[in-house]
């Protein structure tokens, strides 16, 4: 049998929606990986304004928050097959088990959100199906499930990592589940749009 070195604390790093206007998002995001080449990374995508639209619905239809929650969570898949179309290298994934070969042949793994919260439903933890959950508790449940070592957010605002996580939701800059889901989680928070490009 032939020995396989074991595999570093993967890094989760959610994908804000709201960077997809971005016109050189491929070749930054692309950059920005190459970094990271010798570490295990899961990227999570935000839902952008595919997701805004779902809630416009919901709100124009009354949808309900359970029935708007898995279409959102549909969109995001939606948008992790768009950002394997622009990242090299990269391969989605439904279930986080699937990671770990994805990363044996030094490739970075997207989530399909909606297949893994299909996968989390009714386990201890698994977040609620409500507006107060977006992206980014998503990002935080799977990197706790993965023991990451780090949750990177990519997003459009500056915010300091020390800061309470509770004040950064009622900042807007997370989602309000975000402080009950994220522990002891080490978080960063990138303004990608003064990265540089």
């Amino acid at each position: 049998m032939e020995a396989t070195t074991p595999l570093a604390s993967p890094v989760v790093v959610k994908i804000g929606g709201s960077l997809y206007d971005l016109p050189d998002l491929e070749p930054r995001l692309t950059r920005w990986l190459t970094q990271m080449k010798d570490t295990p990374v899961l990227l999570v995508p935000g839902g952008g304004k595919i997701a805004d639209a779902v809630r416009e619905l919901d709100r124009i239809h009354r949808l309900g928050e359970d029935r708007a929650h898995w279409l959102a969570l549909q969109v995001m898949a939606v948008q992790a097959r768009f950002l394997m179309t622009m990242v090299p290298g990269v391969v989605v994934v439904e279930q986080l088990e699937a990671c770990a070969k994805v990363w044996r042949y030094a490739r970075h793994a997207i989530l399909d959100a909606h297949a893994f919260a299909q996968a989390d439903e009714g386990k201890e933890g698994a977040l609620p199906h409500s507006w107060t959950v977006t992206s980014d508790s998503i990002a935080a449940r799977a990197a706790r499930l993965l023991n990451a070592r780090k949750l990177v957010l990519l997003k459009s605002v500056d915010w300091p990592c020390e800061a309470n996580w509770e004040e950064a939701a009622r900042a807007g800059v997370v989602d309000a589940w975000f402080p009950r889901v994220v522990g002891d989680l080490s978080v960063g928070v990138l303004n990608f749009r003064r990265a540089p490009g």
